[in-house]
């Protein structure tokens, strides 16, 4: 029996919109996961806090990053990997806190953002960027591996669940807002389950399957009111993540809110953390 003409180029023209879609996702990934901003919109100077401006080699390229120095010089260092709509320029207001926590605080751009190479990123890359980082603390700086703390913001979490399973000896990881994988991000934010994700996404940020085999202490946020990352993703997390580990849920904060938002409870939640492990 043949299929009136209509239908037929009715199911090709469904086939071929279907094959571009998945053309699409697999080829076209990485501009739906990244943006980068090159525009540095403010720098520590706002706060009268003394930086040093930070460039790091990755064989052609270099990624641009902010030392600001505690008061102390033997204070613990954070290492802060952001999300993946901002750059350095959006956190001059954080690093002041982290300042005033007694931090010293290298603060990075992966390439592709603010003043780092203009490479468009992938995860390989933001990989490659935080080792290089890590490596300009523990080399350059000579700052031992037990005081340093990575912190990750949204995407930047996946990025610190990473480095964290590659560097058992560091002190902590901090998360804020981040998520289990780019495949269920992708399931939460679009209708793809017809697609064949698991054939197509190539940048999979697979937290969820590396933070079982974390080896240090772990302190995840999040707020309430998150548009873009449910809180259901930090609590899948935190019953996957060993021992020893808190999460800390700040009511009514969203995605990008959750220090300001969780006032004292985010800064004190924060400092007990940091005293628990670094004797500081």
């Amino acid at each position: 029996m043949t299929l009136p003409k209509k239908i037929t180029i009715a199911i090709t023209v469904l086939g071929l919109l279907y094959l571009a879609i998945c053309i699409s996702l697999r080829w076209g990934q990485t501009k739906l996961i990244f943006f980068p901003d090159s525009t540095i919109k403010s720098t520590p100077q706002k706060h009268n806090l003394n930086y040093q401006d930070v460039w790091i080699e990755i064989e052609e390229d270099k990624i641009h990053g902010w030392w600001i120095q505690a008061v102390e010089q033997s204070a613990p260092v954070l290492l802060y990997f952001h999300g993946n709509g901002s750059n350095n320029g959006d956190l001059v207001d954080l690093a002041l806190t982290f300042h005033k926590l007694g931090l010293s605080t290298l603060l990075i751009d992966y390439r592709g953002y603010g003043k780092s190479s203009p490479i468009f990123p992938n995860e390989t890359r933001v990989y490659e960027d935080a080792e290089a980082a890590w490596q300009y603390l523990t080399d350059t700086k000579k700052i031992e591996p037990q005081k340093i703390i990575t912190y990750g913001h949204s995407l930047g979490g996946a990025i610190a669940i990473e480095l964290a399973t590659q560097h058992p000896e560091m002190a902590g990881l901090i998360t804020e807002g981040t998520f289990t994988s780019i495949k269920n991000m992708a399931k939460h934010s679009y209708p793809l389950d017809i697609f064949p994700l698991n054939l197509l996404i190539t940048q999979r940020f697979d937290s969820i399957n590396k933070i079982e085999s974390l080896q240090v202490p772990l302190l995840m946020l999040h707020g309430t009111a998150d548009e873009v990352i449910p809180l259901s993703m930090a609590k899948e997390l935190y019953a996957t993540a060993p021992q020893p580990k808190q999460l800390v849920i700040i009511p009514n904060a969203n995605h990008n809110n959750l220090d300001l938002v969780g006032g004292q409870q985010y800064l004190t939640n924060l400092q007990q953390f940091i005293n628990s492990i670094t004797n500081h």
